[in-house]
């Protein structure tokens, strides 16, 4: 089983913790992590982008003028889509992006992900984040005490002041275990989590 250090918000590592490997010791699925953040990305999407074809738009029912005689290439409708206010050739219409992964694709894909964080020793783990009050400030302090400058943290129950201390810092994303997922693992630099929240995931996805 992997070990890491345990820091306490000053930044002194004040113990380890030995890390489950059926949660943070598996072998990275690079696939399945891949399907994971292209569906994520996918689900995002509201598909509701649209235009009108030439058979939706108004007007243009009449030739605008005869088939010959007249010096004009000929044309059957002033809707046509070289015209001004005519219809779109290929016109885009709403769909469903969606695209779906099962519940073990999903979590052997958040497992690749947390396993590879660990790997890269970009897995730090604090004995605990709790606020007395909501301040930007203190929570900035202990990403700086950490060296951390981009991060997503994972809390524990309880740590909503924690949570709304990090809102307004650009370089931090903060989640609770059942929010978690592959996409901003990956698009953080190191993930940082309370032993409360590491225990969670362990009891969750073990």
């Amino acid at each position: 089983m992997a070990n890491v250090s345990v820091y306490n918000i000053e930044g002194n590592e004040v113990g380890t913790l030995e890390l489950n490997d059926a949660v943070f010791g598996v072998e990275v699925n690079e696939h399945l992590v891949h399907m994971a953040v292209v569906a994520q990305l996918a689900n995002k999407r509201q598909g509701t982008q649209k235009a009108k074809t030439r058979s939706e738009v108004s007007g243009g029912g009449r030739k605008p003028w005869k088939q010959k005689g007249t010096g004009h290439a000929r044309q059957g409708s002033t809707r046509s889509p070289q015209w001004t206010g005519g219809g779109v050739v290929f016109a885009p219409t709403p769909r469903d992006y969606t695209i779906k992964l099962n519940k073990k694709e999903k979590r052997a894909a958040l497992k690749s992900a947390l396993t590879s964080r660990v790997n890269e020793n970009k897995f730090i783990v604090v004995d605990e984040i709790n606020f007395d009050e909501v301040k930007t400030k203190n929570f900035q302090n202990i990403m700086n005490n950490l060296k951390v400058k981009k991060a997503l943290v994972i809390l524990g129950e309880g740590s909503e002041k924690a949570a709304l201390s990090a809102r307004n810092i650009a370089s931090i994303q903060t989640a609770y275990v059942n929010t978690i997922n592959v996409y901003d693992i990956l698009k953080y630099n190191t993930v940082v989590a309370t032993k409360a929240a590491v225990a969670s995931i362990e009891e969750v996805y073990a």
